[in-house]
């Protein structure tokens, strides 16, 4: 079996837009190169009367997930913008985010380590957190009491009647919800605080959190 150090390093591209849209999205991307994506539903959160930080409000959002290498992204993010246009407000968000390895699929390429491109800043983070369904509003309500702006809920569930999917030793069945949070990366640490003690992260079986940087990013407002 092949080590993971050994496979390719390469990006996901989360493009967030409104209902119906998440098709179209994909088609693009196809025309950009792109081998294909996954595209999740999920309800936004944030209210007309704030800031509007992700460029979404209380309703259902589609959330486009790529794959890429990392010398395509910036490219691609910025073809991507030019499509659907998401430097104008209400048009949707995308960004991405650093992963290790990528298997299964012939498109993506060896590239440079860290070491030859350069290591980047970030100044956005986003933030995963899963717990039981019913208690993503609460994970929302400390988040926005330590400084966020609101986020985005997925439904999450198993990948069959008889098994669970798990992820860091968690299960993550129908009645879990995934909230995905988009941080400046100086209050990260304090929104992150905020949810576990709400929460109460810490006591077996009530949820996880887990952290990205981002790297590149279109569509923020602040």
């Amino acid at each position: 079996m092949s080590e993971i150090k050994n496979v390719a390093q390469f990006e996901l591209i989360y493009v967030i837009v409104n209902y119906g849209m998440g098709s179209r999205v994909l088609q693009t991307a196809k025309k950009l190169g792109l081998p294909g994506g996954t595209v999740v539903i999920g309800k936004g959160t944030v209210n007309h009367s704030i800031l509007n930080f992700l460029s979404l409000y209380d309703e259902r959002k589609e959330i486009v997930i790529l794959g890429t290498n990392y010398q395509s992204t910036k490219k691609i993010l910025a073809d991507l913008n030019a499509v659907f246009n998401f430097e104008k407000r209400n048009h949707g968000i995308v960004f991405t985010t650093g992963a290790g390895a990528i298997i299964g699929s012939s498109f993506y390429k060896n590239e440079k380590s860290d070491s030859e491109r350069g290591v980047r800043k970030s100044m956005y983070q986003l933030i995963i957190t899963i717990v039981n369904r019913g208690n993503a509003g609460d994970v929302i309500d400390a988040a926005k009491a330590a400084g966020s702006k609101g986020g985005t809920i997925i439904n999450a569930r198993g990948s069959g009647i008889h098994e669970t999917q798990r992820i860091f030793n968690m299960d993550i069945e129908p009645e879990k919800e995934m909230v995905m949070i988009l941080s400046k990366e100086d209050i990260t640490n304090s929104i992150v605080d905020s949810i576990r003690v709400a929460l109460e992260i810490d006591q077996p079986g009530n949820g996880i959190i887990f952290i990205q940087d981002v790297n590149q990013t279109y569509g923020i407002y602040e």
